[in-house]
């Protein structure tokens, strides 16, 4: 009699988040977040303005810390890591910021470049070269001597994933990345996200307010309301939701606890100064 092949074990989550609570001056911004991002997923988190997402990315990224709970990057629990083992996970993941956050006085290739300085011995050859790669992937073929003020705004977007790409990451991070634009050149930025997707087998996690974009990108969502998590799962089941708040968020309705809103908001950004 042959024996039956073992189920092919399941992949460990890339990152975690266990029970995750973060505040400011005493004052909770997430209440208990408990999710996972799988390896080659792409989740986006949405969310109103005070929900918590900014929250959410920049504790994900280790630049903020929990109050309690947990968030393990490849089992690495980032609150309590070593210099030594940030370092190594810094090196695993990427991030574009909303703006840019391209250095002004650099050409774009040199800004391209940083992490590759920062993070490798390569030689200066071997960096131009990846440089003049990453700008390919991203369709800036022939723009790493232009500074970054002479590139839109779409154009700087894609500078930006060019430089958080820069370093091969397992992890890609996006902050609005088609906050500013114009619904065509959103279009683009949403069709390059697609493109990396198929081309790397990376993780990643995008924060954008944009449901059309959030809808087509996404294999799960995380919708965000006061720092709770109030849908969770694949696009299409999040897109049915009944739950009430769901709806309102999806459906665009005003909401009546306006009050309740800007206090929360109010808490939000009075925290972060």
């Amino acid at each position: 009699m042959s024996e039956i092949a073992p189920a092919p074990a399941t992949p460990a989550p890339v990152i975690t988040a266990r029970d995750l609570r973060v505040g400011y001056d005493g004052r909770e911004v997430l209440h208990g977040l408990n999710f996972e991002v799988r390896h080659g997923e792409t989740v986006v988190v949405i969310g109103g303005s005070g929900s918590g997402k900014s929250t959410l990315l920049r504790t994900l990224v280790g630049l903020q810390k929990p109050s309690s709970g947990e968030v393990r990057i490849k089992g690495v629990d980032i609150a309590k890591a070593s210099d030594r083992e940030m370092d190594d996970i810094r090196k695993k993941i990427g991030l574009a910021f909303q703006g840019g956050a391209l250095i002004g006085s650099l050409p774009v290739g040199e800004n391209i470049a940083l992490p590759l300085l920062e993070h490798t011995t390569l030689e200066p050859t071997t960096i131009e070269v990846m440089v003049r790669i990453k700008l390919e992937q991203v369709g800036l073929s022939g723009f790493e001597n232009y500074s970054p003020a002479q590139l839109s705004g779409g154009m700087r977007k894609r500078a930006a994933f060019a430089r958080a790409m820069a370093m091969d990451p397992e992890i890609l991070f996006f902050d609005e990345p088609s906050a500013g634009l114009d619904p065509i050149t959103a279009a683009g930025i949403d069709d390059l996200i697609l493109d990396l997707k198929k081309a790397y087998s990376m993780s990643m996690v995008v924060v954008t307010h944009e449901l059309a974009s959030a809808f087509l990108i996404a294999d799960r969502i995380i919708l965000l309301d006061r720092g709770d998590i109030v849908a969770m799962g694949p696009a299409q089941e999040v897109r049915e939701s009944r739950h009430p708040r769901v709806r309102q968020f999806l459906d665009r309705v005003a909401d009546s606890t306006q009050d309740d809103n800007v206090d929360h908001l109010r808490m939000y950004t009075e925290g972060i100064k």
